[in-house]
């Protein structure tokens, strides 16, 4: 029965992780910072077959500690600062977190268990100005926001350990992923949540910024499956998660209204353009020149060549049915919110 640890447990990646772990017989760990209120998040289902480690990534030893109780033999460093739009208001936090504490965890497993196989959450922002279409491992970096570039440097310190101290360390290069446990401040999530909100009547419109960013969506299910295979592979390399199928913001919008029975008509151009609801007649999405980002990452797409050949991955939920899980999904939530409200 093998050890794991997993940082970050508690959000969409690391629960359906942890899922797939405890299918697979291991004991799981999970690191939880500190709070004065216990919140297990998307973990709150199974929180009593996991081990919680009170840690933090900015703190190296607390990862010792927690790498001395778990002896883990896999280590999954999901934890971030993972929200773009908020690395730039908090560059320097996005560093410690998503730079330093990967260079924290990797001097924590080889102090305490060098023989442990460790998994980098690299990301496609690293990508950002893209240098080519569709992007691969070989593909150079240009990143395009602080977090971007702090997940860059814990893209090439998990290579250089894995060069310098022979440790098993790779990263999965994985682009968008999404799921019902997806939180509200990203876009696909906020999009699906409005939808339902205005289809119940009890939200007027959405409001977005850039809806001709292209990006490659795919499902978080799937592509936890892909961290695990990296670890179980004879020798450690990097690897793009990925659909090899881009879509704009805008696609989203229309498949996520479409899924409540509302079609969407686009009047307009640029920061003027708007969503009209084509039965009723009303406005239902505006452009809000706030949610555009400083310096915008215009098309991600990802070739997962390497990871079908080598891992034998492949992704089973296509974008269709992300996009209609997780309206339904929120249909359930809202329509049980609003219950609540009601008989308060």
């Amino acid at each position: 029965m093998k050890n794991a640890l997993i940082t970050g447990i508690t959000g969409q990646d690391g629960s359906y992780l942890a899922e797939l772990l405890l299918e697979k017989g291991y004991n799981v760990y999970g690191i939880m910072r500190r709070k004065s209120v216990v919140d297990y998040g998307n973990v709150d289902h199974i929180k009593d077959k996991i081990n919680f480690i009170y840690a933090d990534m900015t703190d190296v030893i607390s990862l010792i500690n927690a790498m001395i109780i778990s002896q883990a033999d896999e280590v999954y460093n999901l934890a971030a600062q993972s929200f773009v739009a908020t690395s730039w208001e908090q560059p320097i936090a996005t560093a410690d977190i998503n730079a330093l504490g990967v260079t924290n965890m990797l001097e924590a497993i080889r102090t305490v268990k060098p023989s442990a196989h460790f998994y980098q959450a690299s990301t496609s922002e690293m990508f950002g100005l893209v240098q080519e279409i569709p992007q691969k491992e070989t593909t150079p970096f240009y990143p395009r926001s602080p977090y971007g570039v702090a997940k860059l440097y814990g893209h090439w310190i998990t290579k250089n350990y894995r060069e310098s101290y022979n440790l098993y360390a790779c990263s999965g290069i994985l682009f968008n992923h999404e799921s019902e446990r997806r939180g509200k401040e990203f876009v696909t999530r906020k999009i699906t949540d409005a939808v339902v909100r205005i289809k119940l009547g009890v939200q007027d419109h959405l409001e977005l910024g850039n809806m001709d960013s292209k990006r490659d969506w795919g499902h978080s299910k799937d592509y936890v499956k892909a961290m695990w295979l990296m670890l179980q592979q004879e020798t450690p390399d990097d690897y793009v998660i990925a659909t090899n199928e881009t879509r704009t913001v805008r696609e989203f919008v229309e498949i996520a209204f479409n899924h409540v029975g509302i079609t969407v008509e686009w009047q307009g151009t640029g920061v003027d353009e708007i969503g009209i609801d084509k039965t009723t007649g009303k406005t239902i999405v505006k452009i809000n020149p706030k949610f555009f980002r400083p310096a915008e990452v215009d098309i991600l797409l990802g070739d997962p060549t390497k990871a079908e050949t080598v891992l034998g991955w492949k992704r089973e939920i296509p974008f269709a049915n992300l996009v209609e899980r997780m309206v339904k999904n929120d249909m359930e939530l809202v329509t049980r919110e609003i219950k609540i409200s009601k008989l308060n």
